[in-house]
């Protein structure tokens, strides 16, 4: 038998192949740098995320203990004294909050004044105010247009996580995550809600800072009667 021979003519020549220009070259790296430099971020982030999340576990467990060591001692000290025959005089709250619940027609100017410097400018808007001599004028002067009361922590916690906003740049944002809180008042100690519950509940030494960060509440008019009962 006889193999067909091929010819050199049907023989093709390797194609060369382009050499690849160089701004190609240094675009395909740089993307490659940039890719790379975003999957450490992503590791990074996510132990940080990590390390993160076991502090504010870790704060809140401290600061439940802090609260129910708080709710025994008052208990204790009511026995003692039914115990002895006597009447133990509970402490003066440190804390009141604040709701509007007139509307802004026919406002005396002077009384408008007061209601726009404790930011109850709206009806059922609230406020968290410091209990001191200057506070309780001002609520003295709001006279019939504000409701106010000591709040429990159930009360201060749910505002704060369900009604809660920042006041940034002269705007309401949600606080949503708790990297508005730590951006913000990280300089003072508090990166989290639970941080922010935990001052405004205990009025402690960063009260105003906090008051300051967050928007005045809006609660609804059903809140408000409850309050104002």
């Amino acid at each position: 038998h006889s193999f067909p021979t091929r010819r050199s003519s049907d023989l093709k020549a390797p194609k060369k192949v382009a050499p690849v220009p160089e701004h190609v070259l240094k675009k395909r790296k740089a993307q490659e740098a940039i890719a790379a430099a975003k999957a450490a971020k992503l590791v990074e982030d996510k132990k940080a995320s990590k390390v993160e999340r076991k502090a504010i576990y870790d704060k809140a467990a401290k600061y439940l203990k802090e609260y129910k060591a708080m709710e025994s001692d008052v208990v204790d000290k009511r026995r003692e004294a039914k115990k002895t025959g006597n009447f133990y005089m509970e402490p003066e709250p440190k804390l009141m909050l604040v709701v509007r619940i007139k509307g802004i027609n026919a406002v005396a100017p002077k009384t408008r004044k007061i209601l726009q410097l404790m930011r109850l400018r709206q009806i059922n808007s609230a406020v968290f105010m410091k209990v001191n001599s200057a506070s309780i004028n001002m609520l003295r002067l709001a006279g019939e247009y504000v409701t106010y009361g000591p709040p429990n922590l159930k009360t201060v916690r749910e505002l704060v996580y369900k009604r809660g906003f920042a006041c940034l740049n002269k705007q309401r944002l949600p606080l949503t995550d708790n990297k508005i809180i730590s951006d913000n008042l990280g300089k003072h100690g508090l990166t989290c809600m639970e941080d922010l519950v935990h001052e405004l509940y205990t009025v402690g030494p960063k009260f105003r800072e906090v008051n300051r960060f967050r928007s005045e509440e809006h609660t609804s008019e059903l809140q408000s009667r409850k309050i104002s009962r």
